[in-house]
């Protein structure tokens, strides 16, 4: 049996990186999966992987989370697919990264939109449905960022809205446990990822300068990371809320 059995799991930002292996291990612990990109390929791609795999999922996309009318569509989307909803794992987010006072009006909204809006939209309109199915439990992946600062790249409005979103994840789970719902955050330092691979390249001093911070110095595999989401996500954990989980190799710890 697997930790997830019989749940019904949303995650957003699942055509690659961190939201594909969310997918994949997830399914893997008995869930079945609704996955949303803006890239539909990828989607696509993320889907037969977990069916492959034996796993169910069904992929919804092209969604641009940060118009609140398309996140409804994608909750009612994944409620009609399997009956109901259970976990709701917000790990979709896009950001720009620029210092002070260069960083652009134009830039820090954005940053906002897709790093706090997202998260926002999806768990109001994914609530009542939490609410009719007797509780369920939101897992948003924030950031080391929303507790310490950050040289490499300078990130002004990626700490903000990460920040942001660890305390209304608090706020989620004040306001959720009367219903039965949990609310928890991740904090990921860096991850190596599809993305991140793409934007460093072969820039091994930017690679070092990254993961400096970090005691480890390394990056996380996208799997240390979804792990403990999908503990998280399970009955095991069911006296965890309000809290918010560093995972970053102890960046955090000085």
């Amino acid at each position: 049996m697997g930790m997830l059995d019989g749940k019904v799991v949303l995650i957003t930002g699942s055509a690659g990186g961190m939201g594909r292996v969310a997918a994949l291990i997830f399914a893997r612990e008995g869930a079945k999966i609704v996955g949303s990109d803006v890239k539909t390929d990828l989607n696509d791609e993320t889907v037969g992987l977990v069916r492959d795999a034996g796993g169910e999922m069904t992929g919804i996309a092209p969604i641009d989370l940060t118009d609140p009318e398309q996140a409804r569509q994608l909750v009612e989307g994944a409620v009609s697919a399997y009956g109901g909803l259970d976990v709701v794992y917000n790990n979709a987010a896009m950001q720009r990264f620029g210092p002070m006072p260069d960083f652009s009006v134009e830039d820090w909204r954005a940053t906002e939109a897709g790093e706090l809006d997202i998260p926002f939209f999806v768990s109001k309109f994914a609530w009542p449905h939490l609410v009719r199915r007797g509780g369920g439990v939101i897992i948003n992946v924030a950031s080391e960022a929303g507790m310490i600062a950050g040289s490499n790249p300078p990130m002004v409005a990626h700490t903000a809205a990460n920040a942001g979103v660890i305390g209304m994840t608090r706020q989620l789970a004040l306001e959720g446990a009367p219903h039965g719902i949990r609310a928890v955050a991740i904090s990921p330092g860096p991850v190596l990822t599809p993305a991140s691979d793409r934007d460093l390249g072969d820039n091994q001093a930017l690679r070092d300068a990254v993961t400096s911070k970090t005691l480890l110095k390394r990056f996380a595999r996208p799997e240390e990371i979804v792990e403990l989401a999908a503990f998280l996500a399970s009955d095991r954990a069911s006296y965890i809320t309000g809290a918010n989980y560093p995972v970053d190799g102890g960046a955090s710890a000085w």
